[in-house]
């Protein structure tokens, strides 16, 4: 199953946020896919309404049995992020503890096996 896509143009407005939170719950139950992938290239400056959006969005996605995967974030909303301590699975990056696609570890000569 391939994930919604939602493409989130900026400026955030906070009044917009219900409706982006139903978006979300929408695409989950139509799609089935447990992701919702949110285009926020063009959200534009990253601030707190940018930050209020997308937790609300991951709070609704996660009650929904679901989560959202952001794609091609500004390195400075990633930063704020990280900063409110919200961590967001990114489009086309590999998941926590996992290595990149092949990559092999590095394996000293002597090492007992784990």
């Amino acid at each position: 199953m391939r994930p919604a896509v939602l493409v989130i143009a900026g400026p955030v407005i906070r009044s917009e946020v219900t409706g982006w939170c139903d978006a979300v719950r929408g695409a989950l139950e139509s799609t089935r896919a447990g992701v919702v992938e949110c285009d926020v290239a063009g959200i534009g400056p990253p601030g707190l309404a940018a930050v209020d959006l997308l937790a609300r969005m991951q709070l609704t996605a996660r009650r929904t049995g679901g989560r959202i995967r952001l794609r091609d974030p500004d390195p400075a909303l990633c930063a704020l992020l990280d900063l409110v301590g919200l961590r967001f699975e990114v489009w086309g990056q590999p998941e926590q503890r996992e290595p990149p696609f092949d990559v092999e570890e590095e394996v000293e000569t002597g090492d007992p096996a784990r």
